[in-house]
């Protein structure tokens, strides 16, 4: 019996001006039916070329197949070498065989027509059925997708759903016309744990309601081990490891694979130094056993958070609320508010890491820019070293900002494109005054980039030459060097590889050794949340759930809610 799919000898390379460049090399693999097969690796290691290979998507010039073939096989019968097939063969395969879900369904997702719209056109296009009867099949994979009120999500456009809602919707379009193969290409990246582990549980139940074969493409072995039946370990456009995922996770051979098991913040002790990658590819590095719950840890704790509070409060937050209004009435009159944020209180002390977790849109990113004034508040006092923030003025504000600065969740859109990045982490001493000799600013920021792993060289590369861990390493030397007191980061590892994050982890803890800064970290990954944090404030719709010491809430929480997050964390165990 021929498998569904088999890739063998594949080659992919892109054409470019300073050369041929290798992306793919001589990689061979097979998906049968009824089974999902995981391809990871971090960025770059080709597993998305090779996906976007399967369909025909890599625009050809620059990419050029120098070996190999692709088999589809949806039945017994009948077999095709994708590689060969002509434009009109591959658009008929194309969301009827075999169908792909991609990363980030808002650029999936056509702005100006509504999601049903968009799903019932692939049903109309493919399966030869009017309107009416399309709008009937839409709205009932709506339902099988577990949107809520799916006659009305049917007239939404993307814009009015949310992240989750928009993934289900790109499930609901894929799964339309029964395909024998579905492509998952980083399909949960970027959603919350909890919105995650239901979108994992829906590709699942699908899976085996329809037997379709299953290839998922993620960088995150803890997913893999949630979903798939055999892993395959991509590394630098190379076929390290294929194995069985029960026998990956016991015994990995490759010291690749160890590592990218192995730098889970979840896998390992708090004040632990992650390991990399690297360390385990120049055979330094040790393998992580479970992460379970020690015995010792309360006192060692309380030691911590005592000597914490005595440095006293940096930050004091008092009945803190933010509400936007949404609906007016004829006369223009408020009549009702999305509160973002709603009389929230809590304390940040001097030298502590504060983690700051939950669901996208509980209100996280609302409070941390706030703190800030980067967002007026409506109602309530922030309190920063004794000064009341709300009562500044712009311009003592401004004065006051070098000592409070701010990391955000997208490094690329937080650089200009058209500065260089010696220039971008210097800017803050130009602004603030600190340093009018251009000479000695040179310096300054030649060793904060020092601090952060980069080479002086990097001084006058723009931020399109670096690499998305790279770029957040320079995002972090900008923020560190006005020398604040204190720093807000926003999801900054949250769309990072897990080696890469491990990384980005480190630093930080060093850096704050170095400089003795207070932190508010912000996440939607308790995980990550618990390794970095010495207290937890858990948030929801809001209001703030819970509040304590990081051990604490992590292994004994009280919320239901906190709970629910705990259980959705990927590879806990």
């Amino acid at each position: 019996m021929n498998p569904l799919l088999a890739i063998k000898d594949l080659s992919v390379e892109f054409k470019t001006e300073a050369g041929t460049i290798p992306a793919v090399k001589k990689i061979s693999l097979a998906v049968n039916k009824g089974e999902i097969v995981a391809i990871v690796g971090e960025s770059g290691s080709g597993k998305s070329v090779t996906a976007l290979s399967i369909l025909q998507l890599l625009p050809s010039p620059p990419a050029q197949y120098s070996s190999g073939s692709i088999i589809f096989s949806p039945n017994n019968e009948s077999s095709i070498n994708l590689l060969n097939a002509d434009p009109e063969n591959i658009r008929n395969i194309r969301g009827k065989q075999i169908s792909i879900i991609f990363q980030e369904p808002m650029t999936s997702l056509n702005p100006v027509f509504t999601c049903g719209h968009q799903v019932a056109e692939s049903i109309m296009l493919h399966e030869q059925c009017n309107k009416h009867e399309a709008r009937q099949r839409a709205v009932a994979l709506f339902e099988k997708v577990k949107l809520p009120s799916p006659s009305s999500i049917y007239n939404r456009y993307p814009h009015q759903l949310s992240g989750g809602q928009k993934q289900r919707v790109m499930i609901a379009m894929a799964m339309s016309c029964n395909p024998s193969l579905l492509i998952c290409d980083e399909p949960t990246t970027a959603l919350d744990v909890t919105v995650q582990k239901t979108i994992l549980q829906l590709i699942k139940e699908l899976q085996q309601e329809t037997g379709m074969g299953v290839l998922f493409i993620t960088h995150d072995l803890g997913l893999v081990r949630e979903i798939a039946d055999r892993c395959i370990v991509m590394l630098k456009g190379e076929i390290v490891e294929q194995e069985y995922t029960s026998q990956l996770f016991k015994e990995p051979k490759h010291p690749y694979t160890k590592g990218l098991l192995a730098c889970r913040p979840v896998l390992h002790k708090k004040g632990e130094r992650l390991p990399t990658v690297s360390d385990f590819l120049m055979g330094s590095g040790k393998r992580a056993g479970p992460n379970v719950e020690k015995s010792e840890y309360q006192s060692k704790r309380q030691e911590v958070n005592s000597s914490l509070t005595q440095e006293g409060k940096i930050l004091e937050v008092r009945d803190l609320s933010v509400w936007f209004p949404t609906k007016k009435n004829f006369f223009g009159r408020t009549e009702d508010y999305v509160k973002a944020v709603d009389a929230v209180n809590f304390d940040v002390y001097k030298g502590e890491t504060l983690g700051l977790v939950g669901e996208s849109g509980c209100g996280k990113t609302t409070l941390g820019r706030t703190l800030l004034r980067l967002i007026e508040p409506t109602s309530g006092t922030i309190q920063f070293a004794g000064i009341d923030l709300l009562k500044l003025d712009q311009r003592s504000l401004r004065r006051l900002r070098k000592d409070m600065q701010i990391v955000f969740q997208d490094p690329y859109s937080s650089l200009n494109p058209r500065i260089k990045i010696g220039e971008a982490v210097g800017e803050p001493l130009k602004v603030h005054e600190l340093q009018n000799s251009r000479s000695k600013r040179q310096q300054n920021v030649i060793d904060l980039l020092e601090k952060v792993d980069l080479q002086p060289g990097h001084y006058n590369r723009y931020p399109h030459e670096f690499s998305g861990g790279q770029r957040q390493r320079i995002v972090i030397a900008r923020a560190l060097s006005l020398n604040p007191s204190f720093i807000i980061c926003d999801e900054s590892v949250s769309a990072l590889d897990v080696s890469v994050q491990a990384q980005v982890l480190n630093l930080i803890n060093d850096l704050k050794t170095e400089f003795g800064f207070t932190i508010i970290f912000i996440s939607h990954d308790l995980g990550v949340v618990h390794y970095l944090s010495d207290r937890i404030m858990v948030m929801n719709k809001g209001k703030i759930e819970e509040i304590g010491d990081a051990d604490q809430v992590y292994y004994h929480p009280s919320s239901d809610y906190t709970k629910k997050l705990i259980n959705s964390i990927p590879g806990k165990s």
